[in-house]
């Protein structure tokens, strides 16, 4: 939790062990200086908490008479839930309002909460990371709420651990992890970090873990690891390489951000194709030939891709991906000679 807010929280629970305290003395209990008590006491003020002031020799400030916050009757998968939609809806407000309004949302409900089940989800909040492809609700998998919070605890303290997997095949199998991090995208959560098992990084969908434990001993942050932030682009990368049925390379003639609009990283790799190789179409130099390689389970939703990109490209492999292009084509023509007779 950002230290300004554990320190607003902190300042809350002194006011509430009741009595007027000075200025002095809360500023000494907090480690800030007196004008950024006064700061904490307008900010309990806009979140609606009773604090008034004190004047006088003995001044300061105190909570209302009979004031205090009520606890919060959620169980751990409700309070999980509610915190997970406001930190997810961090990432989507529009306005300084709503962001503001998310934020004291989640420092009132996290100030009611029981101690053990507020750290573990400050542990969660810290190892959590989102791709920029957030999921509808509708299609959202949410995994089980232990499952969730033994993972954040996991990689808090780098601890071992073990996991019980159902990979998409049915096949079920034990495993022993090294988790990094945790990311949320398109709806989904997934777990990274390194499968012990066969020593490769890998990643795991959270609602697919039927039981998480820790296991003793730590191990130490992978030597030159990427950061926090780079775990999402980790995620993604795994996603357009991970093992499916058709492997389709591709060059394309464009800029890489007119492909990505069509092919984002979760699906595609991109790298600039070896010079030379393909005769120049004397398209501008920021438009050039790109290699694009992916891997995927069905091939019939790339021809409409690939004409929506509207730019030349060459298939590479597999075949039965230039028998549906040609297919897709002779469609195209049949219903254009149609309406033109």
């Amino acid at each position: 939790m950002p230290r300004p807010t554990a320190r607003v929280l902190t300042l809350l629970e002194l006011l509430q062990s009741g009595g007027t305290r000075t200025v002095a003395e809360l500023a000494d209990r907090l480690g800030v200086q007196g004008r950024t008590v006064r700061r904490y006491v307008d900010r309990l003020i806009e979140l609606d908490v009773p604090v008034e002031s004190v004047r006088g020799r003995y001044g300061g400030y105190r909570l209302a008479p009979g004031y205090r916050l009520p606890p919060l009757m959620l169980s751990d998968d409700e309070a999980l839930a509610v915190l997970l939609g406001l930190l997810a809806g961090r990432r989507t407000a529009l306005t300084t309002t709503q962001r503001t309004a998310n934020e004291t949302a989640t420092a009132k409900i996290r100030r009611v909460l029981p101690r053990h089940t507020a750290r573990r989800l400050d542990a969660l909040q810290d190892a959590l990371a989102f791709t920029d492809r957030p999921g509808p609700p509708e299609t959202a998998d949410t995994p089980d709420a232990d499952v969730l919070l033994t993972v954040a605890d996991a990689v808090r303290h780098r601890r071992p651990l073990a996991i019980r997997y159902t990979g998409r095949d049915g096949r079920r199998s034990e495993r022993t992890l090294h988790a990094r991090g945790i990311v949320a995208h398109a709806g989904r959560w997934y777990v990274t970090g390194e499968d012990t098992g066969i020593d490769e990084e890998r990643t795991f969908r959270l609602d697919r873990v039927t039981d998480a434990r820790t296991l003793p001993g730590s191990f130490p942050e992978p030597t030159g690891s990427d950061p926090d932030h780079d775990l999402a682009r980790r995620v993604l990368t795994g996603f357009a390489t991970a093992d499916y049925r058709h492997r389709v390379t591709l060059r394309i003639n464009a800029t890489p951000e007119h492909v990505r609009t069509h092919l984002p990283a979760s699906v595609a790799r991109l790298e600039e194709h070896e010079p030379g190789t393909v005769p120049d179409d004397g398209a501008p130099e920021q438009q050039r030939w790109l290699r694009v390689e992916l891997r995927a389970q069905r091939l019939d939703w790339l021809p409409p891709v690939l004409a929506a990109l509207d730019r030349p490209f060459v298939i590479e492999r597999p075949d039965e991906l230039r028998d549906l292009v040609t297919a897709l084509a002779d469609r195209l023509a049949s219903g254009a000679r149609t309406s033109g007779a």
